[in-house]
């Protein structure tokens, strides 16, 4: 099954009713399995002790935060250039779950950060830009909600969002380019991980717990969308079925 072949609305929907219980339970057994390997399998840092621990939800948050904006760019790509029916929908699902994860990475970084640097915040080029990201997330969900046609807004949103990607790569390079408090990558390195496997395995299991739920809840929200542009359509068909009787009825009134 392609992309084109979910492009039916209907059919997408059936595909989501069947997988959603198996999304589902795969889910809560990666998150279990992750949290259990987390706090009574990974050890605690020599230097750290147990807040070392805020990694294992802090990393996986920021991987889907910028997860989530790469599939939103790919999303109105489709919209722009090959405009899949879908596409649309699937960005405007995608822009409250990336927000989501963005913030909590930013919350569990300045809890992990009191401890470790001494301050809740700084404006280093990770963090600076980090937040940059949460505003435009943000910036994109009051787009959506302030424009009535589905449509003209796809569009506008579609090119906001390509507009935001130049600021991805600032984020992933932002600790190589400047002096910042956050340490060198880690996981993504041309020579391999930097970790051991006590921490490397369990933040890999969280990150993939992280990535079910990410998408079981777009499939969600994309399944919420697509039924409201339902009611919405049947409500206008309805308003525009109703309106001839008006006329008529205030032709008679006339008369």
């Amino acid at each position: 099954m392609t992309l084109y072949d979910l492009a039916n609305p209907t059919r997408f929907l059936s595909l989501v009713e069947r997988i959603m219980p198996w999304l589902i339970g795969a889910t809560v057994l990666a998150l279990a399995t992750g949290l259990y390997m987390a706090f009574f399998y990974a050890p605690e840092d020599y230097q750290q002790g147990v807040t070392v621990r805020i990694m294992f939800v802090h990393v996986p948050s920021a991987w889907l935060a910028l997860l989530c904006y790469a599939m939103m760019a790919g999303s109105s790509i489709g919209t722009l250039v090959w405009k899949h029916p879908l596409a649309d929908v699937s960005a405007k699902a995608a822009a409250p779950l990336g927000a989501a994860f963005t913030f909590l990475a930013l919350f569990s970084g300045s809890i992990w950060a009191k401890p470790m640097w001494g301050t809740w915040w700084v404006w280093d080029a990770r963090l600076t830009s980090f937040l940059v990201l949460f505003i435009m997330y943000l910036g994109i969900i009051a787009l959506w909600r302030t424009m009535d046609d589905p449509i003209k807004a796809a569009k506008a949103n579609a090119i906001l969002t390509l507009v935001g990607v130049i600021n991805l790569p600032i984020i992933k390079f932002s600790v190589d380019w400047w002096n910042t408090l956050h340490q060198p990558a880690s996981v993504f390195r041309t020579d391999g991980p930097a970790l051991h496997s006590s921490i490397l395995v369990p933040l890999l299991v969280m990150a993939g717990a992280f990535t079910l739920f990410f998408i079981m809840m777009h499939l969600m929200f994309m399944r919420n969308e697509i039924y409201a542009r339902r009611i919405r359509a049947m409500r206008m068909r309805a308003a525009s079925a109703a309106q001839p009787h008006a006329n008529v009825t205030a032709q008679i009134r006339e008369v």
